[in-house]
């Protein structure tokens, strides 16, 4: 990714604090959104001065189009996307409130398809590209009381899958991650520690979406890739 222009969405959540690091270690133009000032900060203390420095940070809303679009026209060119951008949340199906079905929907897979489509749209202008977006296995293995974020992931993943149809004949790749319980502060406070061994490290994951937004992996489109760990 060396001198590549890197779209790098949630690197600054559980995530992206595996993830961009990664990502700065090949040598990427990183752009990251964030939301919040608080989860910059967090970022910073995990990274080198220099290499945060390296980073250019920009506060959007990534479920408004014109601001996605307007994100993706300022970078002049977007080489790689790397979305990690998400959320999880369960509960009987029965009982579940429509308006978090929204939400979970909006954050899952509004977010993937809006940058998707104004990446995408400069990744033509320009004849290269690499999508790498964020599913979960809960897309291909479907849990009760996860119908909400197994749905949108299962969309995540279907999007995905289209885009690298689309692009067939193209020097643009588009593949799909999906892990398994990820081991970040958020997940165990949640969840407890108990099993944390078993869960997957987000410097693995980090490995594998880097590859994918690689040049190497130019013979690699539609893939869904299992990161399970060994839970």
């Amino acid at each position: 990714m060396k001198g590549k222009k890197v779209l790098l969405t949630g690197g600054t959540g559980g995530l992206g604090l595996g993830v961009t690091p990664a990502v700065l270690a090949q040598g990427g133009e990183v752009t990251i959104p964030y939301h919040s000032p608080r989860e910059v900060e967090r970022l910073k203390g995990f990274l080198a001065p220099t290499d945060f420095s390296r980073i250019r940070f920009v506060a959007v809303d990534l479920t408004n189009e014109s601001a996605v679009q307007h994100l993706t026209d300022d970078m002049g060119r977007v080489d790689v996307l790397i979305h990690l951008v998400g959320g999880f949340s369960m509960g009987p199906t029965h009982t579940y409130n429509l308006e978090q079905w929204h939400h979970d929907f909006e954050l899952n897979l509004t977010t993937t398809f809006l940058v998707c489509k104004h990446s995408l749209r400069k990744m033509l202008e320009h004849g290269y590209g690499r999508i790498v977006t964020t599913g979960s296995r809960g897309a291909v293995e479907p849990g009760g009381q996860l119908a909400a974020y197994c749905a949108a992931k299962a969309g995540v993943v279907a999007l995905t899958k289209a885009i690298a149809d689309e692009t067939k004949g193209t020097n643009i790749t588009a593949n799909v991650v999906l892990p398994s319980v990820i081991d970040t502060p958020a997940n165990r406070a949640a969840m407890g520690a108990e099993n944390a061994s078993q869960w997957v490290k987000p410097e693995s994951v980090a490995q594998v979406i880097c590859f994918l937004a690689s040049a190497a992996a130019q013979d690699i489109r539609g893939a869904a890739v299992p990161v399970y760990g060994s839970v």
